[in-house]
């Protein structure tokens, strides 16, 4: 899972993080809208929104330890776009981070291999 990751020392992961902690408020925002626009029960509402933004915020505490943060962190990625299937707005803004996200990481590959040239 080593290509999951980045060096500790990469200053991309502190972008990364804040990516993950605005997910997290997105993803809690997310709950309201779910209940009152989509019709979706409020139980499944907090369960799916609740569940995603508690996960988003655990990857960004775990991003200090890179075996756990990063694969935490693309499964964020993952559930963001996945909250589509109970409010379609999700796929537009879980998609948004995922690219955030992918191109941090993209950039982040980048300025480490200028590290070792």
């Amino acid at each position: 899972m080593k290509f999951l990751q980045l060096d500790s020392a990469n200053p991309m992961r502190v972008v990364l993080v804040m990516t993950l902690v605005f997910e997290a408020i997105v993803h809690g925002l997310a709950i309201p809208v779910m209940m009152l626009v989509t019709q979706t029960p409020a139980w499944l509402a907090v369960v799916a929104g609740g569940g995603a933004a508690i996960l988003a915020l655990v990857a960004s505490m775990m991003m200090r330890r890179p075996h756990v943060g990063y694969p935490l962190g693309w499964a964020t990625q993952v559930v963001a776009l996945a909250l589509g299937f109970l409010t379609t707005a999700m796929f537009a803004l879980g998609g948004l981070f995922f690219a955030l996200w992918a191109i941090s990481f993209v950039l982040g590959r980048r300025l480490e291999q200028q590290g070792e040239a």
